[in-house]
C-alpha cells in the first residue's frame, strides 16, 4: 500500500516532429566586404551555444558590462531569491514524511470539589500538578498524498528556476541589444551633426546669392525648411541616446548618471560568422521557458493525485508518553508514568460536490498547463524561425545599404571635382554630401541590425545556459 500514489503519473511531452524552422533552409548569409559587420554568416545545424556566448563579439568592455549586470542587476537577483524560496518550501515539504514529535509541559495547581473523587492519593483537594509528556503522530502516506504534494512543490521550484534562467539570459541579450544601439544612436547622431552642418551652410549660400539677385527667394525658403526638418530629427535621436545610456546603467545596477559614460562603436564590435543553431529536437529541452512550460504541468499533474487523494480515508498514528506528578522532584519516578498508543481514521462521506469538483478542477489546470506548453513550444519554434530570416535579410539589407553609401560617396567625388573644375556650383556640392550623410545613417541602422539580431538568435535557441558551471551544476543536483 505504502508504494501506491493515486493520480497520473507524469511524462515528459515528447519533441515536436520538426526537421526544421522555416520552409526554406537557411545555411549562410550574404557578405559585404569592407564594411564593419559586413561579414558572411554561417548556421550550424546542431551546433551547441556557449554559455558566455556574448564573447563571440570580441569587445572587452561589453564583456565587462554583462559580467557587471549578472552580479548587480536587481530583478535577477530577485528571481534568484525567488528560487531560494521554492527550495526551501521543498525542503519544508520533505518534514511529511518523518513522524512528528512534539514535547510538552504543563504546571497548574488546583482546588477540587470536596464531593468529587478521585483526589490525589494524599487526600488533598488543592495542589500543584506538573506533567510532562512527549506526543508522537504520523500520517502512513498510503494513497500517495505527501508524495504528490511533494513532487508539486518540487515541479514549481524547477519553475522558478527556469524563470530565474530565462531572466539571466534576457538580461544579458538586453545589455548587448542596448550597447549596439547605443553604438548605432552615437553614428546616426554624427551622421545628423554633419547634415545640419551642411544645410546650414547651405543656407548661408543661398542667403549671399539671394542678396545679389543669383537665388530666388523660394530657393532660399526651401534650404531653409529643409535645414529646419534636419534640425528636428537630432532632438529626438540625443533623447534616445540619453535614454539608452540609462538603461544601461540600471540593467548593470547602478542608478542613472553615477556610472560612467558607456561609449560603444560598431567597428569595435566583431560579428559572428558561424552561428550554431540547435536541432528542432532539441531545442524544446534548452529553452527555459519551454521547461517552465512543463514543469508548470508537472506540477498541475501532480495537484490531480493530491486532489483524489483528498478524496479518500486518511490515517493517523499517535503514541504520548509522560509523567504527572504533584511536585517537580517526584516526576518520572515509579508510578507517575502514562502512556498511550491509538489509530484515527478519517473518511469524506459527503462534502457537497467540493472534492469531486476540485478534482475536476485540477484536471481541467493540467489540461491547460497542457496547452500553455504546446503554445509555448509553438512559440520558441516561431522565434527562432523569426531570428533566422531576420539574419538573412538583415545581411541583404546592409549589402543594399552599403552599395547605397558607397553610391553616394561616388556621386559626392564627382561632384567635388566638378565643383573644384568650375563646372559645377556649390549647392550641388552640397546637396550631394547631405546624400552621403543619409546613406551613412541607414548604413549604421543596418550594421546595427545584424548585431542586434545576432543576439536575438542566441537568445532564441536558449542562450546555452547548460553551459554555464553555475547553472549546470545546479541541474545536476536536481
Amino acid at each position: 500500500m505504502a508504494a501506491c500514489a493515486v493520480g497520473p503519473d507524469f511524462k515528459r511531452p515528447a519533441a515536436p516532429e520538426v526537421s526544421q524552422y522555416t520552409s526554406k533552409p537557411v545555411t549562410s548569409t550574404v557578405a559585404t566586404e569592407q564594411v564593419a559587420g559586413g561579414e558572411a554568416q554561417r548556421f550550424a545545424s546542431g551546433g551547441d551555444i556557449p554559455g558566455d556566448w556574448w564573447t563571440l563579439f570580441h569587445s572587452r568592455p561589453l564583456n565587462d558590462l554583462i559580467e557587471q549586470s549578472l552580479a548587480n542587476n536587481h530583478d535577477l537577483k530577485a528571481a534568484q531569491a525567488a528560487l531560494s524560496v521554492a527550495r526551501e518550501n521543498v525542503l519544508a515539504q520533505r518534514g511529511s514524511y518523518y513522524p512528528s514529535v512534539t514535547g510538552t509541559f504543563s504546571a497548574s495547581r488546583q482546588k477540587q470539589s470536596e464531593s468529587i473523587s478521585p483526589t490525589p492519593n494524599s487526600n488533598t483537594f488543592q495542589y500543584n500538578l506538573f506533567t510532562p509528556q512527549v506526543n508522537v503522530s504520523y500520517a502512513p502516506d498510503i494513497f500517495g498524498l505527501n508524495r504528490r504534494t511533494m513532487e508539486s512543490v518540487k515541479a514549481q521550484e524547477q519553475a522558478v528556476r527556469y524563470q530565474m534562467i530565462a531572466t539571466q539570459i534576457t538580461l544579458s541579450t538586453n545589455v548587448v541589444a542596448a550597447a549596439v544601439q547605443l553604438a548605432s544612436l552615437q553614428g546616426q547622431v554624427d551622421a545628423t551633426r554633419e547634415l545640419v552642418d551642411i544645410n546650414t551652410h547651405m543656407v548661408q549660400i543661398l542667403r549671399d546669392q539671394s542678396t545679389k539677385g543669383y537665388a530666388s527667394g523660394l530657393d532660399l525658403a526651401t534650404q531653409e525648411s529643409q535645414l529646419a526638418q534636419v534640425n528636428a530629427t537630432l532632438p529626438p535621436l540625443l533623447k534616445q541616446l540619453a535614454q539608452q545610456r540609462d538603461l544601461l546603467d540600471v540593467l548593470v545596477g547602478q542608478y542613472p548618471g553615477q556610472a560612467p559614460d558607456q561609449s560603444f562603436d560598431l567597428a569595435g564590435l566583431q560579428l559572428p560568422q558561424e552561428l550554431p543553431v540547435s536541432l528542432p529536437s532539441t531545442l524544446v529541452a534548452q529553452r527555459p521557458d519551454v521547461l517552465q512550460a512543463e514543469a508548470n504541468m508537472h506540477a498541475a499533474s501532480a495537484q490531480i493525485g493530491i486532489a483524489v487523494a483528498n478524496r479518500l480515508p486518511n490515517i493517523v498514528l499517535s503514541a504520548n508518553a509522560g509523567s504527572t506528578a504533584l511536585a517537580m522532584h517526584q516526576l518520572f519516578t515509579s508510578g507517575t508514568g502514562f502512556w498511550g498508543i491509538g489509530a484515527d481514521i478519517t473518511a469524506p462521506i459527503f462534502q457537497g460536490g467540493t472534492l469531486l469538483h476540485q478534482e475536476r478542477a485540477a484536471r481541467a489546470a493540467y489540461v491547460e498547463a497542457a496547452e500553455q506548453y504546446r503554445s509555448t513550444v509553438m512559440g520558441a519554434f516561431q522565434n527562432v524561425a523569426d531570428s533566422l530570416v531576420a539574419l538573412e535579410q538583415d545581411a541583404a539589407g546592409l549589402k543594399a545599404a552599403a552599395a547605397a553609401e558607397v553610391a553616394a560617396r561616388h556621386a559626392l567625388d564627382l561632384s567635388e571635382r566638378q565643383w573644384k573644375a568650375g563646372y559645377a556650383d556649390y549647392l550641388s556640392l552640397l546637396s550631394a554630401e547631405q546624400t552621403y550623410q543619409q546613406a551613412r545613417i541607414t548604413l549604421v541602422q543596418a550594421q546595427a541590425s545584424r548585431y542586434a539580431d545576432t543576439a536575438a538568435l542566441f537568445q532564441a535557441l536558449g542562450g546555452g545556459w547548460w553551459n554555464r558551471a553555475d547553472l549546470a551544476r545546479d541541474n545536476n543536483e536536481k
